[in-house]
């Protein structure tokens, strides 16, 4: 996913001597990356909820809360978020053949939809 990230039309990468951030450039705001883990139940159900349009999400996420997420798990959620909360990358991936493999591409989102996403997280 870094590579999606990184070369994302909104995304400027600066590098220092010590350092390397990511911008989100139309609001300036610096872009954190951390990662999620999911047990087979929760993250069937996460990648249900990514599949949704945002309303659907928004509705189910109130109904039935948010995925619940562990310390090691069979599905492992990518995610890059500005600290604005204006962007937001996630992607997932499955634990088989000894590694993680992508189950799709990277999701992007950017101003309230960005917001609505990382309220789930």
């Amino acid at each position: 996913m870094a590579y999606a990230v990184s070369t994302h039309p909104h995304i400027i990468v600066k590098k220092s001597f010590f350092s390397t951030k990511l911008i989100y450039t139309p609001t300036g705001s610096v872009v954190r990356a951390f990662t999620q883990e999911y047990t087979p139940t929760e993250g069937s159900r996460l990648i249900s909820l990514l599949d949704l349009p945002l309303d659907k999400l928004t509705a189910e996420v109130q109904q039935k809360g948010k995925p619940v997420s562990g310390s090691n798990g069979h599905y492992h959620l990518e995610v890059c978020l500005s600290e604005d909360h204006q962007f937001c990358a996630l992607q997932v991936f499955r634990y088989g053949d000894f590694r993680y493999n992508a189950i799709d591409e990277p999701h992007f989102y950017e101003g309230d939809d960005a917001k609505l996403i990382a309220q789930i997280l």
